[in-house]
């Protein structure tokens, strides 16, 4: 078996409990909610999506 470098540690960050903030979720959610928009041929089916989750997630 041939001699190979060690290999080395890959340092992560660590995550804080605390929240996303929100402008930061946006920027995340809006490449999807562009995609959905144009899946479905509309603002109102998105709209009423979005809608339907907001209530199932209880906001």
């Amino acid at each position: 078996m041939a001699h190979t470098a060690p290999r080395t540690l890959v340092r992560t960050r660590e995550r804080g409990t605390g929240r996303r903030h929100p402008l930061v979720a946006t920027v995340m959610a809006l490449p999807l909610a562009v995609l959905l928009l144009l899946v479905f041929d509309g603002w109102e089916t998105v709209a009423t999506q979005a809608s339907s989750v907001g209530e199932m997630l209880g906001r």
